[in-house]
């Protein structure tokens, strides 16, 4: 059996434009502190078979953090300081053949986007509001909005980007990698399909990922039992290095559509840009430095209460435009397997539309975050 996991916190200095404070928090649900136990055993030559087991034991989670609310619950126990099951699934696997997996785990769309990014800077930058997706918007109107959802996944997990973004359970197949290439499909209950296709390679000095991915989430409900519509999103990320250089460039992309049921609308074209441009160098003995600067575009998926409207499938009946931008540093301490972080971001969000009142207003959101995280 092999032990392994990280413990990550950060130090949040937050300005939403009425307020300022700061807090100490994890960071986030699927990114939090957690122990993984791993074990298998052969059956025959080219035969396995093996356990996953991952518990997350998060002190204060940053995905539900907010003005009224220092200390977050863990998201999916609803406790604070909660030790909550992220990962419980056995599998059997053949070198030829690829692995299936069942129980609750990643599916096959889970992440895709995010983990080609090899620069280093993954944890502290990504299109997911692991930091902010609990805080008010401040508004000159009394609207009733988030930032997790200025640009929202509808209740289908994730924020921002990489939509059905938490675990489940599910039965998931991969396939043994071939010159780079693999592919990846899951299928949980009531009713949840997804394939992905990945591939990594190095080429003429330069090294490249891609990953790609689809899924429709249905007869799905929120927390509470009120109607979620049923949901189509493609996601992709690329990544490429320069070698030599330590030159990078990652780019993010989603796009969902979701069908309100009984007559409700289709809303689609809900589109995330997301980019990081950056160096990934070495200054001194402790490891890599890694320099980023990033900036995601969300068009049409602010989905909040702009006029008090309690009407679900009427919340969706605004033009919206998110934009978030940042800089930071990662330094990477080899010895002790840690990296270490100081970074900031803006984000922003304009509304348009007939049901929304003239002269409407929203407060840019600031913060530095200073974190670390070691693995073990």
């Amino acid at each position: 059996m092999t032990v392994s996991g990280w413990v990550g916190q950060q130090i949040s200095f937050w300005d939403d434009g009425v307020e300022s404070n700061a807090y100490v928090h994890d960071l986030g649900t699927t990114l939090g502190s957690h122990v993984k136990f791993t074990g298998s055993a052969q059956i025959s030559p080219g035969w396995s078979a093996g356990y996953v087991l991952q518990i997350e034991a998060i002190g204060s989670d940053g995905l539900t953090t907010s003005q009224n609310v220092p200390n977050g619950p863990a998201a999916l126990v609803g406790t604070t300081s909660g030790v909550q099951t992220l990962q419980s699934y056995w599998f059997v696997k053949s070198d030829q053949l690829g692995k299936i997996s069942v129980g609750k785990q990643s599916q096959a769309s889970d992440n895709t986007a995010i983990l080609v990014d090899g620069s280093g800077s993954l944890v502290p930058a990504n299109w997911v509001a692991f930091d902010t997706n609990s805080f008010a918007i401040r508004n000159n109107v009394g609207a009733n909005i988030v930032w997790g959802n200025a640009q929202s996944c509808f209740g289908q997990g994730g924020a921002w980007g990489d939509c059905n973004g938490l675990t489940q359970n599910v039965v998931r197949y991969d396939s043994p990698t071939f010159g780079g290439f693999s592919l990846s499909a899951s299928w949980g209950d009531d009713d949840m399909w997804d394939i992905a296709a990945r591939y990594a390679g190095e080429h003429h000095g330069f090294k490249l990922a891609i990953a790609g991915a689809y899924n429709e989430v249905t007869s799905q409900v929120y927390n509470g039992g009120a109607n979620v519509p049923d949901m189509e999103y493609f996601q992709l990320g690329v990544y490429v290095q320069h070698v030599a250089t330590g030159l990078f460039g990652l780019y993010n992309y989603g796009t969902l559509e979701a069908d309100f049921k009984d007559g409700g609308p289709i809303v689609d074209d809900v589109d995330t840009h997301y980019v990081k441009l950056g160096l990934r160098t070495k200054f001194n003995h402790l490891g890599a430095t890694v320099f980023y600067g990033e900036y995601l575009n969300g068009q049409d998926g602010a989905f909040g209460t702009v006029l008090g409207i309690t009407d679900a499938a009427q919340r969706f009946g605004i033009s919206s435009e998110m934009e978030v931008w940042g800089l930071g540093v990662v330094q990477e301490v080899d010895a002790a397997a840690m990296s270490v972080w100081i970074k900031y971001r803006n984000q922003s969000l304009d509304v348009s539309g007939p049901i929304v009142p003239p002269g409407v207003q929203f407060e840019d959101f600031d913060y530095v975050g200073v974190g670390g995280l070691i693995n073990f």
